[in-house]
């Protein structure tokens, strides 16, 4: 472990982008921000430290554990950082993606063009 580290390689390291490049345009573009704050790619990032990440579905506000230069396997995620997005906003989140979900019964085969434009209308798509 080390005192600090750049804030876009502890994002790639803590599997919140899947590659440091996404961490780092995720950061230039004022997605990441420290303690409200935007922050550079070569921001140090500090233990304790509260961070906001704007990804594409959902605004997480998580606090910093562990610093780590290496990538980590998924269950050690646990072990750097705390989620401290309220759980509303994970139940809303299922809720999109229950409401986006096309559902057709096995066998029955592709939709026909009547019903194509059914579901078009449906999904707001003209």
């Amino acid at each position: 472990m080390t005192e600090v580290v750049r804030i876009d390689k502890w994002l790639w390291c803590a599997r919140l982008f899947k590659t440091r490049t996404l961490a780092a345009e995720a950061c230039a573009a004022g997605k990441i921000k420290l303690n409200d704050v935007s922050v550079k790619p070569s921001k140090e990032l500090k233990l304790n430290e509260i961070l906001t990440v704007q990804l594409p579905q959902i605004k997480k506000t998580i606090q910093v554990k562990s610093l780590v230069k290496n990538r980590v396997s998924p269950p050690m995620v646990v072990d750097v950082y705390t989620d401290l997005t309220p759980v509303e906003l994970y139940e809303q989140l299922q809720l999109m993606k229950e409401f986006n979900y096309e559902k057709r019964d096995r066998g029955i085969g592709r939709p026909t063009k009547k019903e194509r434009r059914e579901i078009d209308i449906l999904k707001d798509k003209k």
